[in-house]
């Protein structure tokens, strides 16, 4: 009976750590990202994505998104949202229909897009695509956006 009251334990751990992971992390809701963003002075970063079949969506995360620079420079200075398009994970329907919204008000035609506004929801950069920038160079664009921004 004691291992079962441990491992229930460290599952509900488990569970706190995986929301507060997902709070500092990658949002899925934009107003609150925006409100988020208008709040700690920051701007917000959208990434419209293919997470699990589009190769240069995957390039983007895997050389730039998750790269130390990256993050570092992100929990500074940005609110990040992720607006994916998946074939093979799991969605609710009200965050598909969200992300559809998203897509259709951004004019997205293409994977991955990443758009970058303000707290008020202001457009201040839109890059389509991905050629293999490194993370010093996507930081400078960014840096270039947050400047438009002040």
């Amino acid at each position: 009976m004691k291992k079962l009251t441990i491992l229930g334990g460290l599952v509900c751990w488990a569970a706190v750590m995986q929301a507060v992971a997902a709070e500092e992390g990658w949002m899925t809701d934009l107003p609150k990202a925006e409100a988020k963003a208008k709040a700690e002075k920051k701007l917000v970063l959208m990434d419209f994505t293919g997470s699990d079949w589009c190769p240069p969506c995957k390039a983007l995360h895997k050389n730039v998104l998750t790269s130390p620079e990256f993050e570092a420079y992100a929990k500074t200075n940005l609110v990040l949202v992720e607006v994916d398009f998946p074939r093979n994970k799991t969605q609710t329907e009200e965050l598909k229909k969200a992300n559809q919204e998203l897509s259709e008000k951004f004019n997205i035609e293409g994977y991955p897009t990443v758009i970058v506004v303000d707290g008020d929801g202001r457009e201040l950069s839109k890059t389509v695509g991905y050629s293999g920038e490194k993370p010093k160079e996507f930081i400078a664009s960014l840096e270039k956006a947050r400047k438009k921004a002040e």
